[in-house]
């Protein structure tokens, strides 16, 4: 009697084990690999930046890159007005929404 106890025990400890396993996997695909996915890209976007190209910042501001230096970046906000931000600052996110509502509008 005492044996088949401890083997629906054992049985159960293991069935414990694969959902639990089961449960870090779903997080892992769900959660953690495309959140690394998007800052994979905002690193490649950051680093791809150029001078003249229209990018909007985290928070808000339109405008297009005057000057690069190292990680500070100049925006043109137009009429001649200059702002100075990190290189960080600038959302991949923000800027893609932006050209595809002006794709929209040419359509």
């Amino acid at each position: 009697m005492a044996l088949i106890l401890l083997q629906a025990g054992g049985n159960q400890g293991i069935m414990t084990l694969v959902f639990w396993g089961l449960i870090i996997l779903v997080f892992w695909l769900f959660m953690i690999r495309p959140q690394a996915k998007r800052q994979r890209e905002q690193r490649q976007f950051i680093d791809s930046l150029q001078k003249g190209q229209e990018v909007v910042t985290g928070s808000g501001l339109i405008g297009r890159i005057n000057k690069i230096e190292g990680d500070i970046v100049t925006l043109d906000l137009g009429n001649k007005h200059f702002v100075r931000v990190l290189r960080s600052a600038i959302s991949k996110e923000m800027t893609d929404a932006l050209h595809a509502g002006e794709e929209e509008k040419k359509d």
